[in-house]
């Protein structure tokens, strides 16, 4: 039933002719149908061959030039820095203030990425793990829903209709499709042997950004392929809050839209700092820092035919960082805590 609904949400955005029409609509539809609890339901094993065709496609986008570009992304990957800590400030001391969220579960909540890494760490730490989910669930769900638009008024491109691969599939000589199937089963042993996070998606991208860098191809997926991964994209990310009491998901969603407005104001001020500073335009940084999705954020610069490596590898830092980082902060923020607490306690 998920499949279906989301098939006539993207269907029903197609005609129209909003943005990302299969991956939106389907979201749209599945949230709305957990919400009325509806029989909707996205199993695990339906989304890693998805995200492994995600991944494959993001790959072919690191042309060999990407490479001349490099030292240019190094003022950016600063910005990038300074902006999370400004997001992770703002949206951690935003639910505790207006949420009443508790230290452990605000801060991991807080956190611009990594929502299984945060789930997972925050509950190791006594945080609410269902409230650090939706919390994120919600953030990528409001931030790819608005951010189409917001690049559109913006960048002045119009992104309904547009297709993010290329040919389609009876156009896509059989040799292409085995060596992108190639890329992506090569991709997704690599991952595991490295343990890399989101190994299905970061996986196949490396091994295709690989082949795609040194020359070997310059295949990309079909677009048939391509709109089908997207829908069940979508149907995955709208299918998170089924089980959830509806009180709760309106009430997350709510404080999501103050931490979402929150995080799309920091988005343009940085993008707009960075441009000042950068070789790169302002749609670019837009998509580039906006806290949302890898594969979502990316799919969104293919619609818009926009330095995808550039896109992408910011996100893959971002995410890099917020998991390396998040966890060996919180024990310092902790740590400090407790020495203050004792000195306290101790009339010092």
């Amino acid at each position: 039933m998920a499949l279906v609904l989301g098939g006539v949400g993207g269907w029903l955005f197609v005609q129209g002719r909003l943005p990302l029409p299969w991956m939106l609509g389907s979201m749209v539809v599945c949230t709305i149908a957990a919400l009325l609890r509806l029989p909707v339901a996205a199993p695990p094993v339906i989304r890693p061959p998805m995200t492994m065709v995600i991944g494959v496609m993001l790959g072919a986008g690191f042309k060999p030039e990407v490479i001349g570009q490099i030292p240019n992304w190094l003022p950016t990957i600063a910005g990038l820095v300074l902006f999370m800590c400004a997001c992770g400030f703002a949206c951690v001391g935003y639910f505790r203030k207006f949420a009443g969220f508790d230290p452990v579960t605000a801060f991991f909540a807080g956190m611009p990425g990594g929502l299984v890494e945060m789930v997972t760490v925050g509950e190791e730490k006594g945080g609410d793990a269902r409230i650090i989910a939706l919390i994120h669930s919600a953030r990528i769900l409001l931030v790819v829903m608005t951010l189409p638009f917001i690049v559109q008024w913006i960048g002045g491109v119009p992104l309904g209709g547009t297709r993010v691969a290329g040919p389609s599939f009876q156009q896509t000589p059989l040799l292409a499709e085995a060596s992108l199937l190639a890329c992506g089963l090569a991709g997704i042993v690599v991952g595991h042997w490295l343990r890399l996070p989101a190994k299905f998606l970061l996986g196949p991208m490396l091994v295709s950004a690989a082949v795609h860098l040194a020359g070997l191809s310059n295949a990309v997926p079909p677009f048939e392929i391509v709109n089908g991964a997207q829908l069940v994209l979508g149907v995955t990310i709208g299918c998170r809050f089924v089980g959830t009491p509806p009180r709760i998901i309106l009430r997350v969603l709510v404080l999501s839209v103050g931490s979402t407005v929150l995080l799309l104001a920091l988005t343009l001020s940085f993008a707009w700092l960075v441009a000042l500073v950068s070789v790169h335009g302002h749609v670019p940084l837009i998509l580039a820092y906006s806290p949302g999705g890898l594969a979502e954020m990316s799919l969104i610069a293919l619609a818009l035919h926009t330095e995808v490596a550039f896109v992408a590898a910011h996100h893959i830092i971002r995410v890099f960082l917020v998991m390396v980082c998040a966890g060996p902060l919180f024990g310092v923020i902790i740590g400090q805590r407790k020495t203050a607490d004792e000195r306290m306690t101790n009339g010092e």
